[in-house]
């Protein structure tokens, strides 16, 4: 029997439409709002969005971990940063970081700015996401965090991996992508990540066939 790894609105398999359909029934209308703009006007680009049953499981992990601060690796249109800022309370904070803001531009900070208590929660950080969390593990933030979400450039996934793991709060989750049988660079990458994670005394490790794969990572006490 082969196996299938796909994101819900990337597939026609039956299964697949089935469970997506159950774990995301609390996507909410302005979700799907800004994922069908992201697949209609992103061309190519479209499939970099988040699958919904990806962000619905990684809002339950931010409610589970009662999380105020999260670290947002790869903004793209900004669904990401909207699933997480729907779960976090109001003074919560999502701190989003991308080296381009064009389809965030372009797609989603209109539909987001549409929410205003929304839109106030997402920090939107414009260039390196490595620069950026260094900044604030220098600023003092190690260990504020509850939970960090990376879905960026895959080479540097092994440095976004410790660094939001010194950002992360005990018991914080780490919530990235995963790959089976890797042939390039990225996939290389992301392989190299995970069997890391897997290896690391510091954290429980789960690599989940949701979507196209998720490694969920929760840091020890």
């Amino acid at each position: 029997m082969s196996s299938t790894v796909e994101k819900s609105y990337e597939t026609d398999d039956k299964l697949i439409k089935y469970t997506a359909k159950i774990s995301s029934s609390s996507f909410t209308p302005l979700q799907q709002k800004l994922q069908d703009r992201t697949l209609a006007e992103t061309g190519e680009h479209g499939g970099m969005i988040g699958a919904p049953e990806v962000l619905e499981m990684g809002k339950s992990m931010i409610h589970l971990t009662r999380a105020t601060k999260v670290l947002d690796i790869g903004t793209f249109t900004g669904a990401s940063a909207l699933a997480w800022a729907l779960e976090l309370p109001t003074d919560g904070q999502v701190i989003s970081m991308d080296v381009s803001h064009e389809y965030l531009n372009k797609v989603g900070l209109p539909i987001i700015e549409s929410a205003p208590e929304l839109r106030a929660k997402i920090d939107f950080r414009l260039g390196s996401a490595v620069e950026t969390l260094q900044t604030l593990f220098d600023s003092g933030a190690a260990g504020s965090f509850s939970f960090a979400f990376i879905d960026a450039d895959k080479g540097n996934y092994s440095r976004y991996y410790e660094l939001c793991l010194q950002l992360l709060v005990p018991g914080g989750a780490l919530w990235h992508g995963s790959v089976v049988d890797p042939n390039e660079p990225s996939a290389v990458a992301i392989d190299a990540a995970n069997k890391f994670a897997a290896a690391d005394s510091r954290v429980y490790n789960t690599l989940l066939n949701v979507g196209d794969g998720v490694h969920l990572i929760v840091k020890k006490h």
